[in-house]
């Protein structure tokens, strides 16, 4: 009698390793971006080391620098994910986080408006832009590129026309979104204690997530990980969580982990848990796979498209707030060039050209992949120039390695990769002659499998 192990099977499978990260295209691109993370980390840690005399990329102050300097555009990543996956793209955050950025600073220093009260007009702002420009795509019809396009054009110019083309300072209250730290406690400890807690909160969600997944998985009676891989993958996440922590815990005197990266985790949780767990973000990928047949099925994508679009420029007003924050100032410059980073942390996090495939978790890593290739850079003494042309070799080859592993049938370069270590669990697949094509199985771009 033939038993199904694929449930309680305790030996050694390269594949199982894969399923510490969901074992889906989508979750195979992020392994493989990590992967460049840990590389680019390790490597600029190295360099640093041998020529500086000690690793600076991964020193307390180092890291507490890059969670404050591109915060913002982690956040924006965060929207830009949900356009891209739809089949759209927004060139105007920049603008609208500067438009924003502006408003609000006038608010307060001309109108006397108390922060909380203008970072709620911030936010007002987004919402109305975001209106106008999803209204254009989604009831119009007008693409997404030209509307947003033609948004860059009109809230840069609008930036400059409020603001007079100065800089408009912001008061002291309101910088802590974007310079502020956690708070030190009265305790006699030479580490900033609410940023270890916030560390062993961490820890324990990634230990409760993990039982709970997996009880729902039993109660289903789906297949899971076996045990080993689940303890494995919770102990190195709550070591790296746990490491962070006490690195952002022990920087100089008066700094900890900072608010801004506070904002961004919260933003996270929320939209994972949106786009993975409610009907809403069932829908926006359906949209984004085959919006006629997600159209046939009863969604509506056009409500989908103008939500998609406000909430892109929501963000952006918030991103824009947090940069002026930190600046302490708004200025005419202000959002220059956010979009094409946004939009390359998108891409080098997995998302797919064509739509309906990306992750909030992988944009976020595709995000920290191009910060700390600038931050890396920017320690070993590399010119703007030189970092400009990097960003963009490293942009081409993301993508185009996403695009030839389509043309070849094959998930991603991770998925050929660990396909080859096991081969043994699967039929041996013949090589194709010159002439021969093997067919392509229908892809599901709502889960990415």
């Amino acid at each position: 009698m033939s038993t199904d192990t694929s449930q309680t099977s305790s030996s050694f499978r390269f594949r199982d390793i894969t399923k510490m990260f969901g074992g889906g295209q989508s979750k195979l691109r992020q392994f493989g971006i990590l992967g460049s993370l840990i590389v680019i980390l390790a490597l600029f840690q190295l360099l640093t080391f041998i020529y500086k005399g000690t690793g600076l990329t991964l020193s307390p102050e180092n890291l507490i620098n890059v969670v404050n300097q591109y915060s913002y555009i982690l956040i924006l990543a965060i929207g830009m994910v949900m356009v891209i996956i739809m089949g759209h793209i927004d060139l105007s955050v920049g603008s609208v986080a500067a438009f924003t950025g502006i408003i609000v600073a006038k608010s307060m220093s001309e109108w006397n408006l108390p922060w909380p009260l203008a970072i709620a007009l911030g936010v007002g702002v987004g919402i109305v832009v975001g209106a106008w420009q999803g209204f254009w795509v989604a009831y119009v019809g007008v693409p997404a590129f030209i509307v947003t396009l033609a948004g860059m054009l009109f809230f840069r110019g609008a930036n400059q026309f409020i603001g007079q083309s100065t800089t408009i300072p912001v008061p002291p209250e309101f910088r802590v979104i974007g310079s502020g730290y956690l708070p030190e406690l009265a305790v006699p400890l030479n580490f900033n204690v609410l940023t270890m807690v916030l560390a062993l909160l961490g820890v324990a969600w990634i230990v409760f997530w993990e039982i709970r997944t997996r009880g729902v998985q039993k109660r289903m009676g789906s297949a899971s990980a076996p045990l080993w891989v689940s303890v494995i993958k919770v102990v190195l996440i709550s070591a790296v969580i746990l490491v962070a922590g006490w690195l952002f815990a022990t920087g100089r005197p008066g700094t900890s982990f900072p608010v801004s990266g506070i904002i961004l985790l919260v933003l996270v949780i929320v939209y994972s848990f949106v786009t993975n767990n409610t009907v809403f973000g069932r829908h926006i990928y359906a949209v984004g796979g085959n919006r006629q047949a997600s159209r046939l099925s009863g969604v509506k994508d056009r409500w989908v498209d103008f939500f998609v679009m406000m909430n892109m420029s929501v963000l952006a007003a918030l991103a824009g707030m947090i940069y002026v924050a930190r600046a302490a100032a708004s200025g005419p410059q202000d959002g220059n060039g956010w979009e094409l980073d946004a939009i390359a942390s998108v891409f080098i996090g997995g998302a797919a050209v064509s739509g309906g495939i990306g992750t909030v978790i992988g944009s976020i890593i595709g995000g920290l992949v191009m910060a700390f290739l600038n931050n890396g850079l920017a320690l070993m003494g590399a010119g703007a120039d030189v970092v400009s042309m990097i960003k963009g070799l490293v942009l081409l080859f993301a993508v185009a390695v996403d695009v030839w592993n389509k043309q070849q049938g094959r998930p991603s370069l991770t998925g050929f990769i660990l396909r080859r270590f096991t081969s043994g669990d699967t039929p041996a697949v013949p090589p194709l002659t010159p002439n021969q094509t093997y067919e392509t199985p229908a892809v599901d771009k709502t889960s990415g499998k």
